[in-house]
């Protein structure tokens, strides 16, 4: 039986970034698996989303914005996935297909994702129902595999977490010894499954119904180079790296503590509600007060790390990319899960940095009061 990719979620970024990716290696000649679409919400209004994965023709994703100082306007039909699944639907056809197909695993599981509820703990690793987290599910599958000879794979997570890959396998192997696993599923877990650290880049500011995707042509997926790592494809945009945490701290505290700020900005300041990052700049307030946060607060820290040169010059990249003019990446679907974003991009950068920094500090200190 011919290999895949199992990918744990529906989100329409996959969907236009590594899924893309995968497509476009294989026009170019590549041999590269197909992608089946795991959802693990359960959520039956993305019902249509999951059946529209199974059309042969592909769906759109559309790139907008400009390359090379030139407009680009152009979709591509995408044909990497060959069809959508549901973690409350078909659970024991996907034990199947991670125990005896499943050759790398892609997830983006959003910003609660990583969540893990503890009292799951004590129920085993067998595999008769779902439990209801990623990490646990993860678990479950990864240990029916032990079972049935435990052939290696490569589990590639694309959450927005610092260090997703370290991070992602530790909770795996703590629910797995709390769950009573034996030593050698973790002595197994540890020789066998290669969690890739990495770290993706990329706009997508619009989903398209059922499914598809509107996109920034800018695109990166670092990912860190570690032994026994494979990768399902080359792709101008995949970057191996020694150490990628350098890209990291500039995704998560230029770009998408950016983001997180001009949501706190949107929420705060009873401004439309279907505004987006382009209209909100577009006001000489706001965007003093982005330039700023950037320029006195943000730059500073990354100079105190000895990145000051990278910086200013992703500021200044983020900055044109939030004015694409061909995209509409509207503030409500960045301010969901506010508080976490916060915490994330806002309070991780003081406390890597430790510089003063009054304009996040406050956005901090004013979360808190209200949690």
């Amino acid at each position: 039986m011919s290999g895949l990719i199992l990918q744990f979620g529906t989100s329409r970024f996959l969907q236009a970034h590594a899924d893309l990716f995968l497509h476009e290696a294989r026009e170019a000649g590549q041999d590269v698996p197909n992608v089946v679409v795991v959802q693990t919400s359960g959520d039956v209004s993305r019902a249509g989303r999951l059946a529209a994965f199974g059309d042969k023709e592909g769906y759109p994703v559309i790139i907008r914005g400009l390359e090379d100082g030139q407009p680009v306007d152009r979709t591509v039909k995408v044909k990497s996935v060959e069809r959508g699944l549901s973690t409350a639907r078909d659970w024991a056809e996907i034990v199947d297909l991670f125990v005896e197909r499943t050759e790398f695993v892609l997830s983006n599981t959003g910003d609660a994702g990583y969540d893990v509820d503890v009292s799951e703990r004590v129920k085993g690793l067998g595999v008769e129902t779902p439990f209801a987290s990623f990490p646990a599910k993860l678990a479950q599958l990864l240990h029916a595999r032990f079972q049935a000879g435990g052939r290696p794979i490569t589990i590639l997570p694309c959450e927005l977490v610092n260090r997703n890959g370290p991070v992602l396998k530790g909770l795996v192997r703590t629910f797995a010894i709390e769950a009573g696993a034996t030593q050698d599923f973790v002595d197994w877990l540890d020789t066998n499954i290669v969690f890739a650290n990495t770290l993706v880049d990329r706009i997508v500011s619009e989903a398209l119904e059922p499914v598809g995707a509107v996109a920034e042509p800018y695109a990166l997926w670092a990912i860190e180079d570690q032994p026994g790592l494979t990768l399902p494809c080359r792709h101008p945009a995949i970057v191996v790296a020694e150490d990628i945490e350098p890209f990291e701290r500039l995704k998560l505290h230029i770009l998408n503590l950016g983001h997180t700020v001009l949501a706190d900005i949107w929420l705060s300041g009873g401004r439309p509600k279907d505004e987006t990052v382009r209209a909100i700049l577009s006001d000489p307030g706001v965007r003093s007060r982005i330039d700023a946060v950037y320029w006195d607060e943000v730059v500073p820290g990354f100079a105190a790390m000895g990145m000051e040169r990278e910086a200013r010059t992703y500021v200044e990249t983020t900055l044109a990319r939030f004015l694409n003019p061909y995209l509409e990446h509207r503030l409500s679907d960045i301010a969901g899960n506010h508080a976490l974003k916060i915490e994330r991009r806002l309070a991780a950068f003081l406390d890597w940095c430790g510089r003063p920094a009054p304009t996040l500090q406050a956005i901090i200190a004013k979360t808190q009061r209200t949690l």
